[in-house]
């Protein structure tokens, strides 16, 4: 199926920049390679230019759609395929786990995993990967466009100025591949900044030791609430000073400084005082 022509204008309020060039919708896709046995879910389609693709593979494919006002051509473009649903929803409030809770004829559970897909707003990027991210035990992987510098938090490495909760919290969960850049000429409107790819793929085996995944977030929420502050003044309600070095973490050190890995140690340290 061909991508819907609109005379639909973008909308700020939505964050919506519409991706038209054919060169990377391509590349994209190659990176994602959706096949027909799988069950694809694709936030904030727009004008169908990723859908068309997904949908050609066969997959099982759920649209999210937030504007009312592209309802209308997604239906006319992508309805009469059997294994499409468009759900007219905010991603946010949006329950993922309602397309899995009807039992499939698949017994699997890889096969029962969602591939979730989305060219993502600014506005509501960082919430909604946060949100997706506490659905990992029914997510296969996750392909996302994003402004380059969230790209470059998700995959930031300690004593980056980038390294912080988004990037922390996504790589304990997840394995985060910087796939590649989007110049802004391959948008209806062009953004004025650079966009890029990345890939999220759920850890089958994790490679770090086992904690308290909310413990952690509240941990590491704290530590990074005054980034110029050091871990003494940002933990002090949490883990004094002298537990701090007992685990080799010096107090006067800045979060940014940490590895995931020291991270988890604090939180498990915590948990066994708790």
């Amino acid at each position: 199926m061909s991508r819907q022509p609109s005379e639909h204008r973008p909308r700020k309020r939505f964050g919506q920049n519409f991706l038209q060039d054919a060169a990377v919708i391509d590349r994209i896709i190659a990176s994602i390679y959706p096949r027909a046995d799988e069950r694809l879910v694709e936030i904030g389609p727009g004008h169908g230019a990723l859908t068309a693709a997904l949908s050609n593979s066969g997959c099982r494919l759920d649209l999210v759609e937030l504007d009312r006002d592209l309802i209308p051509g997604l239906l006319a473009s992508f309805s009469l395929n059997s294994s499409f649903t468009l759900h007219n929803a905010d991603a946010l409030d949006f329950d993922f786990t309602s397309l899995l809770k009807k039992k499939s004829a698949e017994s699997d559970r890889q096969q029962q995993q969602l591939r979730v897909v989305g060219n993502l707003p600014y506005n509501i990027s960082t919430p909604l990967i946060f949100k997706l991210l506490a659905h990992t035990d029914i997510i296969k992987d996750m392909h996302f466009m994003l402004q380059l510098e969230v790209v470059e938090r998700l995959s930031a490495s300690p004593g980056n100025k980038n390294w912080g909760r988004l990037g922390i919290m996504a790589q304990y969960q997840c394995q985060v591949e910087h796939l590649f850049n989007v110049a802004p000429y391959a948008f209806n409107p062009q953004p004025k900044v650079e966009s890029a790819i990345v890939r999220l793929t759920p850890w089958v085996e994790s490679p770090w030791p086992k904690c308290s995944e909310p413990l952690l977030r509240k941990l590491v929420k704290a530590a990074f609430a005054h980034r110029r502050k050091t871990l003494r003044n940002n933990l002090k309600e949490i883990i004094d000073s002298n537990c701090l070095e007992a685990l080799g973490v010096d107090p006067g050190a800045r979060a940014e400084t940490l590895e995931l890995r020291q991270f988890i140690e604090i939180t498990n340290a915590v948990h066994v005082k708790s």
